[in-house]
């Protein structure tokens, strides 16, 4: 018995190896990972795999409250809704006079100015979506859509609503999407300002009222007021699309870059749904995709032009032919005899 507990006391030896050992092995084996992933994208499809298991889980956390505003919606008060419908009336026959008049103005904008048939939209098609699930704060601006591979979603697509940009899709998986705003601190967005068409930089802030615009410098010609448009850059968003308005400029003399701050067109703190677009790849408006700096298509039928011809010189003009009294003087003058050198002294 004294033997076995003196035995039992000593550290068992085999048992595992050496730290260094399983460092390197961990070490040999994250490299690997890596390199898979680098080369085939696994853990891509691992985030898709997840985000589709997930989706149901996240449905379900939602679905106490949805189930709790149905049963306050079922016992809501009978004149309170009669009230509302008559007020959701009345705004209808507004909005549909003040639609008729916009149509009018419309048509006789396009009378004045010659059109006789508008561009084709860059647009080619739409699909509406439901935010089920949303999160604002300073680190994370994102919000999760119900539209997903399925539907024909794919990552970096544009999301707009009716007053401006949103985002863009960042994780798609099969049956959802998570959307990433312009207002999440990780997103940029290639921007000009509409009244001088001067390019820059819109960068979220992590507050979904406000983007910054930090590379301006300080004589930049911008003011308060001025709309920022989508400037076409960078693949995502075609040119011209509403995006936010200044709202505050301050310069200081020692600094060289201005401070300006631009609220949101896009409700983003209230939207329910968004709209997912496709554009027109043949239409001159719609965004190239780039790819490591380089595009990922082209026009094929676009050649180098022709030199042109150089034009032949103009032949020298023909010596003029002197007159006879021009001939008489130069015969005179050769005929005359030369004057005589005018002799010094004789050296002595």
């Amino acid at each position: 018995m004294a033997g076995f507990a003196t035995g039992s006391g000593r550290p068992l030896q085999g048992r595992g190896g050496s730290p260094g050992f399983r460092f390197a092995l961990y070490a040999i084996l994250s490299v690997a990972i890596m390199i898979l992933d680098q080369r085939f994208d696994w853990l891509q499809r691992a985030h898709y795999l997840l985000q589709g298991a997930t989706y149901p889980v996240e449905l379900a956390v939602s679905s106490p409250v949805a189930a709790w505003r149905w049963v306050q919606q079922s016992f809501a008060n009978r004149d309170a809704l009669e009230t509302e419908n008559q007020r959701l009336r009345t705004r209808l026959r507004d909005l549909e006079l003040r639609s008729m008049r916009y149509d009018a103005l419309a048509r006789e904008n396009a009378a004045l100015i010659g059109l006789r048939k508008a561009l084709p939209p860059v647009a080619q098609r739409w699909l509406p979506a439901d935010i089920v699930d949303i999160q604002l704060d300073s680190l994370r601006q994102r919000v999760l859509i119900d539209r997903g591979s399925v539907n024909g979603v794919t990552g970096n697509q544009a999301v707009l609503d009716d007053q401006g940009v949103v985002g863009q899709t960042m994780y798609v998986g099969p049956w959802s999407a998570e959307v990433i705003l312009i207002t999440d601190p990780a997103h940029a967005l290639p921007v000009e300002i509409q009244r001088t068409g001067l390019r820059t930089i819109a960068v979220g802030t992590g507050d979904s009222n406000s983007l910054a615009l930090p590379y301006l410098p300080a004589n930049a010609d911008v003011r308060v007021g001025d709309v920022l448009v989508t400037s076409g850059l960078g693949g995502v968003f075609p040119p011209g699309y509403p995006v936010a308005r200044v709202t505050q400029v301050h310069r200081d003399a020692v600094q060289p870059l201005a401070h300006v701050r631009a609220a949101p067109f896009a409700r983003l703190q209230t939207d329910s749904n968004v709209m997912l677009i496709w554009f027109r790849h043949d239409n001159p408006a719609a965004p190239l995709k780039i790819s490591h700096g380089e595009l990922t298509s082209g026009d094929r039928t676009i050649q180098p032009l022709p030199v042109p011809v150089k034009p032949a010189p103009p032949p020298p003009a023909a010596a003029k032919s002197p007159t006879a009294a021009e001939a008489n003087a130069a015969a005179a003058q050769r005929a005359a005899p030369a004057p005589a050198r005018k002799r010094g002294p004789p050296p002595r």
